[in-house]
């Protein structure tokens, strides 16, 4: 009789320590993601009820030549960020790591303070110094173009410089990861490396890479995950122009819910885009733990 009480004392105290999480979870994930998939079903404006509509608003986006060109720059935008930002970060983890005492801190702090800045900061720094008139990186925008370049009305240049911005701006993070993951391998594997006569790149490729294999994964998922999500920097930045060259799928939620009202069609589009974020995620990081295991 002791132990069910007991037993059921501890229950009850693990249940009260995740009951917080489940409000929380519950109130502000579950319970908008219900909504949102039942209100893309309908014609709903952004605030009221709406009349059920079925698939219509999903029908309708396949001949939304916006909202397929949002698609498209989606997929431009991931395949600019993330893989280039994974292995910028980790050269960058790796010469870090060669540091040692007070240049290792101040060289880890250089790297992750863009990472604490927020977006409107961020922006507003690369405007200035992309500034067609005063930007004090337009040298080398008209060293590469031979002419100086107006980068985010440009609808060639729009979507790279986003991609750059991005990657000097949340690049910190990763970098903390990849460094974290480093001291992690053993110094022994090194030196047992050293002693057998390998070189650099063999220790790289035989100890490092392997060893390194789960944070890297890790790194490209949640890359994968934030670049799909792309908002903040494009509508500060662009707007979605010029001609609609980095127009992204949440700016077209924005633009149906709160400059059209059209709050049923903009929740199929995030529908939408929850989906294909849970399913390339899971697919890649599938495809990562195969890899990892082969």
């Amino acid at each position: 009789m002791a132990m069910i009480e007991n037993r059921r004392k501890k229950s009850l105290i693990a249940l009260s320590m995740v009951t917080p999480f489940i409000v929380v979870f519950t109130t502000f994930f579950l319970y908008p993601l219900i909504e949102m998939v039942r209100i893309s079903f309908t014609d709903a404006p952004l605030i009221g009820d709406g009349n059920w509509v079925g698939l219509e608003n999903y029908a309708k986006l396949l001949s939304d030549r916006l909202f397929l060109t949002s698609l498209k720059n989606n997929g431009y935008f991931v395949l600019l960020t993330v893989v280039p930002t994974t292995v910028i970060a980790l050269m960058i983890a790796l010469a870090v790591s060669r540091l040692s005492g007070v240049k290792q801190t101040i060289a880890m702090s250089l790297f992750f303070l863009p990472y604490v800045l927020p977006v409107s900061v961020v922006t507003e720094i690369w405007a200035w110094m992309l500034d067609l008139q005063f930007g004090i990186l337009q040298p080398v925008i008209s060293l590469l173009a031979g002419k100086p370049i107006a980068v985010f009305k440009n609808p060639n240049w729009v979507m790279p410089m986003v991609a750059v911005v991005t990657i000097w701006w949340t690049n910190g993070f990763n970098v903390l990861l990849f460094i974290a993951g480093l001291r992690n391998i053993p110094t022994e594997l090194y030196e047992a490396a050293a002693l057998d006569g390998a070189t650099t790149w063999q220790r790289f490729w035989r100890v490092t890479w392997p060893l390194l294999w789960p944070v890297t994964a890790l790194v490209l998922t949640l890359q994968l995950i934030l670049q799909l999500k792309i908002f903040d920097q494009i509508y500060l930045l662009s707007g979605g122009g010029p001609f609609n060259s980095s127009f992204v799928l949440l700016l077209k939620v924005y633009r149906e819910a709160f400059q059209m009202n059209n709050g049923g069609y903009a929740s199929a589009v995030a529908t939408v885009l929850f989906l294909l974020i849970v399913v390339v995620s899971v697919l890649q990081f599938q495809l990562l733990r195969i890899r990892r295991n082969s």
